[in-house]
């Protein structure tokens, strides 16, 4: 058995005070003469000990999941308007590949809800554990209009990168070189098209005036944005989430 079904049994198979509860709604439940209101908070109470429960079991896998999470290598690339490459990321297809197996071998399972209106598109990603505790994350981003994108193409390429930045934050998750990014950014002349999305919807996040933060910036539209003020703007935008 391994480590995984493991943990996963003992949680099955460990006595719980909710159990107990159960057994004894199962009795009022036969007895005629037991208060409806009565009945109703017992039921109130198992489920709640039964949320309780699988909580735990979430937490507890996860953790015993985390060290096998591997590193997702960067075979993306980000270019400038000149074509230079700025940056790497993760593919989402890889990020699927390394992690679908363990997710699977420890009872998780990842997935997601689109939604789109005429603004955002707001994609939401839901990791679900087999005892029944379920932990989400949400962002909302804007069709990814630039460089050549058709408009399906925008829009796909925002879900895309919606489902990556969701199932990182859900599972904690790092790519190689990733901490080089920043470095490989400001040499560009401006932004990459990735970093221009990423101020977009954290301006959004924060609830920024887009005209006003990009006029502070001396830029008519977030592509502008010269690589050597990204590090400012992000720090103006952090700066008004503190104030909010």
């Amino acid at each position: 058995m391994t480590m995984a079904n493991k943990t996963v049994a003992l949680k099955q198979d460990a006595p719980t005070g909710a159990d107990s509860l159960l057994a004894l709604v199962e009795r009022a439940a036969s007895d005629p003469s037991v208060d409806v209101d009565k009945m109703d908070r017992l039921l109130s109470m198992y489920e709640r000990m039964q949320a309780e429960r699988a909580r735990l079991a979430y937490v507890d896998v996860m953790a015993a999941m985390q060290p096998e999470l591997p590193e997702i290598p960067e075979r993306g690339a980000i270019r400038n308007r000149q074509g230079q490459v700025q940056s790497h990321y993760a593919l989402w297809e890889d990020i699927v590949s390394e992690i679908k197996p363990i997710l699977a071998r420890y009872g998780f399972a990842l997935s997601f809800r689109v939604e789109q209106t005429a603004d955002a598109i707001t994609v939401t990603g839901v990791l679900s554990h087999v005892e029944g505790h379920t932990e989400s994350t949400s962002i909302s981003l804007p069709a990814d209009t630039t460089g050549s994108k058709n408009a399906v193409q925008a829009v796909a390429s925002s879900i895309s990168y919606g489902q990556r930045y969701a199932a990182t934050a859900l599972l904690n998750l790092t790519s190689r070189g990733e901490d080089d990014d920043g470095q490989a950014a400001g040499r560009g002349e401006t932004v990459t098209e990735q970093q221009a999305l990423d101020l977009r919807a954290m301006a959004d996040e924060v609830g920024a005036d887009h005209a006003q933060f990009l006029k502070f910036l001396g830029v008519a539209d977030y592509e502008s944005i010269p690589a050597s003020q990204y590090k400012r703007a992000i720090a103006a935008l952090e700066k008004k989430r503190s104030a909010a």
